[in-house]
């Protein structure tokens, strides 16, 4: 009975992740005989309240990184806990994880309950971009491309000096 409700739960999600946004436009047929074109930066934010959504795009448009993910995901801990033990996530021995990125999806799960301030909160997302930069889940390639993003994170913080 459990499994049967913790997969309609997942299913539900997955759904819900799948409908993704329209533009309004209800015109079926592209005409012009090209794909429609996505914008690099354009990426759906889930699950976060209106302050964390603003800051998550303000620290992800001034670290500017090689790879943006398609949707980052705001989600309880009960429901972080689960979706990692879905994707199977190996966390190194002496390791606390309060986010994950899934790189085939593009995703980044952020744990709503473990999130601590704004500041750390750029700091592990710019750790995660890292991962979809690398394309790799190795914690040193993500370290090693996040360098940047948190160089830059740290320099939009500098007050101008004149």
């Amino acid at each position: 009975m459990k499994l049967g409700i913790w997969t309609t739960l997942f299913s539900l999600t997955v759904a819900q992740l799948a409908w993704g946004q329209t533009s309004g436009n209800s015109k079926l047929v592209n005409t012009e005989g090209t794909a429609p074109e996505t914008s690099a930066t354009s990426y759906t934010v889930i699950g976060a309240t209106p302050k964390q959504e603003a800051l998550v795009r303000a620290q992800i448009q001034v670290m500017q990184p090689d790879v943006y993910p398609l949707r980052v995901l705001f989600v309880p801990h009960w429901k972080y806990m689960e979706t990692a033990r879905i994707f199977r996530l190996h966390v190194p021995a002496g390791y606390t994880s309060a986010m994950f990125t899934h790189l085939p999806s593009r995703s980044v799960f952020i744990d709503s309950d473990r999130y601590v301030s704004d500041d750390s909160l750029g700091y592990w997302v710019a750790h995660e971009l890292g991962h979809l930069a690398a394309n790799s889940t190795r914690e040193s390639d993500a370290d090693k491309a996040a360098g940047g993003y948190r160089k830059r994170l740290k320099d939009a913080h500098k007050p101008d000096a004149h």
